[in-house]
């Protein structure tokens, strides 16, 4: 398990720094600065919950502790669709996407994943 959160903690992370500089460089003249700023939330995010799957990864080597399992799980999925959903809804004007609205509900359901990682990380320090 520690492997695959490594893994994918340095796929999410280089994503976050393509993405960022993709914002910053082709999107700024493309986007509305309020469109501009959720997308770099999700950026900003994304690259957050990248260092904690790094954190769970080096927590995970010494203890196949459930809790910690559940942290990189749950910070996995919340980039997904937290991240994920901010990319698509501020994109959506350019992608030509129209039906993005289904989307809005799934950014509260990646930031609940966040604060749940955050919460099972925090049992597994506590746990012996």
């Amino acid at each position: 398990m520690q492997r695959t959160f490594f893994s994918t903690a340095s796929i999410l992370a280089a994503i976050a720094v393509i993405l960022g500089a993709f914002g910053a460089h082709i999107l700024k003249e493309k986007l509305s600065p309020e469109l501009l700023s959720t997308f770099e939330t999700g950026v900003r995010y994304q690259f957050y919950h990248a260092l904690g799957l790094f954190i769970v990864g080096i927590l995970i080597k010494d203890s196949q502790n459930k809790f910690f399992q559940w942290a990189g799980i749950c910070f996995t999925i919340g980039v997904v669709f937290f991240s994920g959903s901010l990319y698509l809804i501020s994109t959506h004007e350019i992608t030509g996407l129209v039906n993005y609205k289904w989307a809005g509900p799934i950014t509260p359901i990646g930031g609940l994943c966040f604060i749940a990682g955050w919460i099972f990380l925090f049992f597994g320090s506590r746990k012996k």
